[in-house]
């Protein structure tokens, strides 16, 4: 009590409201950790942390006591690739990155209870006890494996540092891991015709002596498990089958040990130079993530009975959250709370290809703020066009024709009017209603849409219950449309008390839109409620039970100053940002000098030519070997290697020499 009289009214509030309750709905979400070392894309965004924040952000109008925890997945090679490509230690990386990820979250206004990360103690104390508690209950095996190693790069090469043709259907560019096309887990030495994806040679098979989780032990306790979450939480679709595509196929030992430095140590003595695999202690890092928030970690962490789990997450990393994951917290035995409601999306592209950093293509989260447009505009179109079923795309016509239509002309155009309204015809105070038969008509609708909203957002389906806001505007503006009232003000009394009751209906209704926003455009909700001076109440009972609308902004009611709340994406504007990001346009110097040698007859030696082609093909070897650093697609590269090539021979011709044939490769049968 006396630690707790210490502490200022928000840290109070923190004390009692960061733990489960008894009689309360205890839900605890859970974001797909995001690498450290990538910035992140518009798919990422929707598919992991703002499709968990706007469910957060509900469950809190809900009244639900809630939990968001994330942060930033920092161990494997690729944080240790990264450093050496930059010239830092791992660590230094995972800050430099953790600040980057941090930044973008904050700009998209991704509102986390704790955005932490997993290069911590914590991380390593709950990992290896997992770990230990696994081996004492004879879930672990050892096996000797045999393992990708690139002699160039002198490393034995992590699974998402080698690609090749997926062995099950012959995909060309299927990581070490897993085939992004059919789904299937590989081993990485199962690939065909494998390539180290830093320096494009063929690895070579060496042995290794690893751990492994014994998933074929632990299939009737998962199975048990499954059958009970799957039917009675909210999983998505794909959700259900993946994990269903798991287990028909069988499961078999998983590796959970890594030939790397940067890691969590194994703790065992026979594996004392190996780390634990990304995909065994990353998942982890959400305990962790929460045990670095709240000492009292456990009560959410170790309390099926009271705590709902809530994974989001994009559908490749289905497997892990379903299969892998819950094995381990099932053959701990430390009465684990394990996920109840698993959320996967489909994948987001950008127009009509997918999203690369190396090719310029794409918006990315440090973009996004550059471009002019709030937040809340990314926030709206991306959730309106989350892949909730389906692969879906990014379109800068379509987030333009979105804003414009459904933001600007029926959302936006609808609380202004209702707002001006009040201002022009009442002096700024809500007049008094006498409702007639159309008016309850109208709120009926209203509320039947709520209750849509409510029903589709308590069974995650996001983007659907988008819908039901604009539709709610929409009857809006409709009612405004039918009725006049700057028409009807101008009459005798009568009429003059229509206008004041659809005003005055027109206003409240806005205050109901700005609560349903508010998950989705926080900032565009808080600036209707400051407009209409709305009195916090409306925050805290319209979305309680199966939602009520109810008249919080009454007769007398003074409202603030109204004004615009979206503007109007331009075509000029909308063209040039899908110039900006479609892509780098590189100056090509082998086309320069094609069209030069065509205007200008060239025979025999021509010093001047020659000394323009030595230019050329030095400008042309930088550029084949940024590609390369860049790990451009193979088919860029080799394209921009046979203009390589020509050149030269165009500079032995100048020269007056006999230009050399190209070294035939032999081909291995």
């Amino acid at each position: 009590l006396t630690e707790i009289l210490s502490l200022d009214l928000i840290q109070i509030l923190f004390f009692f409201f960061s733990l489960p309750q008894e009689g309360k709905r205890n839900i605890l979400v859970t974001s797909a950790l995001p690498y450290v070392n990538n910035v992140p894309h518009l798919g990422n965004i929707i598919g992991c942390v703002l499709s968990a924040d706007v469910f957060s952000r509900y469950g809190r109008l809900r009244g639900w006591n809630l939990l968001f925890v994330c942060g930033t997945d920092e161990y494997g090679t690729a944080t240790e690739n990264k450093a050496r490509e930059e010239g830092l230690t791992p660590q230094q990386i995972c800050d430099k990155y953790h600040a980057v990820h941090s930044s973008i979250y904050k700009w998209f206004q991704i509102d986390f209870d704790f955005f932490g990360r997993t290069t911590t103690e914590k991380q390593t104390e709950i990992a290896q006890n997992i770990f230990w508690r696994l081996h004492e209950h004879g879930f672990l095996v050892e096996d000797t494996v045999e393992q990708l190693r690139c002699e160039n790069c002198q490393r034995f090469l992590a699974d998402r540092f080698v690609e090749g043709t997926c062995p099950h259907c012959s995909y060309p560019e299927a990581r070490g891991d897993q085939c992004d096309k059919c789904g299937r887990l590989i081993n990485a030495v199962e690939l065909r015709e494998p390539q180290c994806k830093v320096c494009r040679q063929t690895p070579v098979i060496r042995s290794s002596k690893h751990l492994f989780l014994d998933l074929p032990k632990l299939e009737n306790q998962l199975e048990q498990w499954l059958e009970k979450s799957t039917s009675t939480g909210d999983w998505t679709v794909n959700a259900k089958q993946i994990t269903r595509s798991w287990l028909r196929d069988g499961l078999k030992p998983r590796c959970i040990t890594r030939d790397l430095q940067w890691g969590t140590p194994v703790p065992h003595p026979d594996f004392k130079e190996k780390v634990f695999y990304v995909w065994f202690d990353a998942p982890i890092g959400y305990l962790s993530i929460t045990a670095n928030y709240t000492d009292k970690w456990e009560k959410w962490w170790k309390n099926p009975q009271q705590v709902e789990l809530y994974n989001f997450m994009a559908k490749d990393n289905v497997p892990f959250h379903s299969v892998v994951f819950p094995c381990s917290l099932l053959g701990a035995q430390d009465n684990y709370t394990l996920v109840s409601h698993l959320v996967a999306t489909e994948y987001l592209n950008y127009e009509d290809t997918k999203f690369s950093k190396s090719r310029g293509v794409g918006v990315f989260g440090d973009m996004a703020k550059d471009t002019g447009i709030p937040s809340d505009v990314w926030r709206f179109y991306l959730l309106y066009v989350r892949p909730e079923g389906q692969d879906s795309a990014f379109s800068w016509a379509d987030m333009a024709l979105k804003n414009n239509s459904e933001l600007l002309n029926n959302l936006g155009n609808f609380i202004n009017r209702a707002g001006m309204f009040v201002t022009k015809f009442f002096e700024g105070c809500v007049p008094a209603m006498e409702l007639q038969q159309e008016d309850k008509k109208l709120l009926a609708v209203v509320g039947w849409e709520l209750q849509q909203y409510i029903q589709l957002m308590d069974k995650v389906k996001i983007r659907d219950a988008l819908k039901h806001i604009l539709n709610i505007s929409r009857h809006g503006n409709q009612y405004i449309q039918v009725n006049e009232p700057w028409k009807k003000i101008k009459g005798g009394d009568t009429e003059r008390q229509r206008a004041g009751t659809v005003t005055g209906v027109s206003v409240n209704i806005a205050c109901l839109l700005s609560v349903m926003l508010f998950p989705y455009m926080p900032s565009v909700s808080h600036t209707i409620r400051d407009q209409l001076n709305a009195p916090q109440s409306c925050i805290n009972t319209m979305l309680q039970g199966s939602g009520s609308f109810v008249c919080t902004l009454r007769a007398g009611h003074r409202i603030g100053t109204v004004s615009p709340l979206f503007q109007k994406l331009e075509v000029d504007q909308i063209e040039a940002l899908k110039k900006r990001f479609g892509g780098q346009q590189v100056f090509d110097v082998y086309e320069l000098l094609l069209l030069l040698l065509e205007v200008a007859a060239v025979n025999g030696v021509d010093p001047e030519k020659a000394k323009q082609l030595a230019q050329a093909v030095a400008e042309q070897g930088d550029k084949v070997r940024a590609l390369k650093a860049q790990k451009a697609e193979k088919a860029v590269i080799t394209a921009e290697v046979a203009k390589l090539l020509d050149l030269k021979k165009q500079l032995a011709a100048a020269e007056g020499k006999s230009p050399e044939p190209a070294p035939q490769k032999s081909k291995k049968k």
